[in-house]
């Protein structure tokens, strides 16, 4: 048991988070002013908050013998602090040399960041600054992952009408509102959940409501995220193509028919081809799969052979997550140290992704991290050249307004001249949701500008 003491000030949590990227939560406590003396890692006497995390990643270093691949980052888009760099007039040799020397990263994460950010540059150059990202949330799936914290519920057909009705005032509103303020969609996601939980005539709806309340004209991109393969039909796909959307993800998250049954999925490797057929056969324009590195029972092999399998499948986009151990989740319940167990697993794993990957001409476009990842890794986000989403750039480097509608949803205003973003939640539950629509909308009213 290590003692640890961290001085009583605003750079505390901070801290604390960068001592759960070497230390299990059972392995370190935090002693009081009184136990310092047998502390042994002691910060103090420090307001710089860089200054103190880098001597707070040595002190952890030598004693652990570890050294983080992404340094003294705690923060879940590395990406967004590269690109800042770049935005205060800083050159690539620049922006290496701070993330080296300011943020100890490794050079391979280095080289991954700041390649993100010139490609995300280049895509980004000509979008419109006052444009807004719309979401529209489906808090409905056949069965809850056992990693899953998002708003998900399994519930019979009748509990979703309800639902549906209170989501379309807010989309009327959300229309309204944005043209009466002069700002126009550049991508529209509809997300979960699992959108393609509805049945086909509610998908249809849904998608020609959002088209005629919103100025269509200036959206770049409309994505719908078909999730679940046991959820995805011909008709449904149908809707989707004919309405005009022009991308869907199917997410997989595994080929082994025991690591599906182990995470909760209710479907099979053989759904998973033949949802990836049936898209394919529609042409819908671009198909994400989404895969999760570190799940149970899960070795490389089986990781690599998911991904060959996948990539035969042709999809757009791959996108690589880590498994994250989430406080709601059930997985934290039945093993809150899994993810300290996964890190070599995992750096593995990921390295067959990145091989197999470049190697099929894919290259990454979109970053992020999350709380209790896998050896404290990331999600990659991988596409052909020319597919990448722009909402998912957008969502992940917080720097475009998203107004997110339906239950969960947390819309965020964006102030370029302060790089600040303003948080208009709206409430998780869906049948409070439904109660309350109005105060949502009255929430969104008030806070879009």
């Amino acid at each position: 048991m290590y003692n640890i003491y961290l001085e009583e000030n605003k750079l505390k949590y901070e801290l604390n988070e960068l001592v759960k990227m070497f230390l299990k939560p059972s392995e370190f406590q935090l002693v009081g002013p009184e136990a310092k003396a047998e502390a042994q890692v002691c910060v103090e006497g420090m307001d710089d908050k860089n200054e103190a995390k880098r001597f707070l990643f040595d002190q952890l270093s030598r004693l652990t013998g570890q050294t983080p691949d992404w340094g003294t980052l705690t923060g879940v888009r590395p990406v967004k602090l590269a690109m800042e760099q770049f935005r205060k007039g800083y050159d690539a040799d620049q922006v290496r040399r701070i993330l080296k020397e300011t943020y100890y990263l490794s050079d391979e994460k280095i080289e991954l960041l700041v390649n993100l950010c010139l490609l995300q540059r280049e895509i980004l150059k000509d979008c419109d600054p006052d444009a807004v990202g719309i979401y529209a949330g489906i808090p409905f799936c056949p069965t809850r992952c056992v990693y899953c914290s998002f708003t998900s519920n399994q519930v019979k057909y009748e509990k979703i009408p309800p639902y549906l009705r209170a989501l379309h005032k807010e989309i009327n509103f959300v229309g309204e509102h944005l043209r009466t303020i002069g700002r126009k969609a550049e991508s529209i996601y509809i997300g979960g959940g699992t959108p393609t939980t509805l049945t086909a005539e509610d998908l249809r709806e849904l998608i020609a409501r959002i088209q005629s309340a919103v100025d269509m004209s200036g959206v770049r991109e409309f994505t719908v995220e078909a999730g679940r393969p046991d959820t995805i039909t011909e008709e449904k796909l149908r809707v989707i193509r004919d309405s005009g959307v022009g991308r869907i993800s199917i997410n997989p998250q595994s080929m082994k028919q025991r690591t599906l049954d182990l995470i909760g999925r209710s479907h099979t490797p053989e759904e998973i081809r033949s949802a990836f057929r049936k898209a394919k056969e529609m042409r819908i324009p671009i198909i994400n799969a989404d895969l999760i590195t570190g799940l149970p029972e899960e070795n490389p092999e089986d990781f690599r052979h998911t991904l060959e399998e996948i990539i035969q499948l042709d999809p757009e986009n791959i996108t690589v997550h880590t498994l994250a151990v989430k406080r709601a989740s059930r997985l934290i319940e039945q093993d809150a140290d899994y993810h300290y167990r996964q890190g070599e697993v995992v750096r593995e794993m990921l390295f067959i992704a990145s091989k197999l990957l470049t190697e099929a001409g894919y290259h990454p476009y979109y970053l992020y991290r999350q709380k209790h990842m896998s050896g404290n890794f990331e999600n990659v986000g991988w596409s052909k050249p020319g597919t990448e989403s722009i909402y998912n750039i957008r969502i992940m480097e917080e720097d475009q307004t998203i107004v997110a509608m339906g239950a969960g949803g947390i819309s965020k205003m964006y102030y370029p001249e302060e790089n600040r973003l303003e948080r208009i939640p709206n409430v998780s539950n869906y049948e409070i949701y439904i109660d309350r629509i109005d105060e949502m909308i009255e929430r969104k009213r008030k806070g879009i500008e």
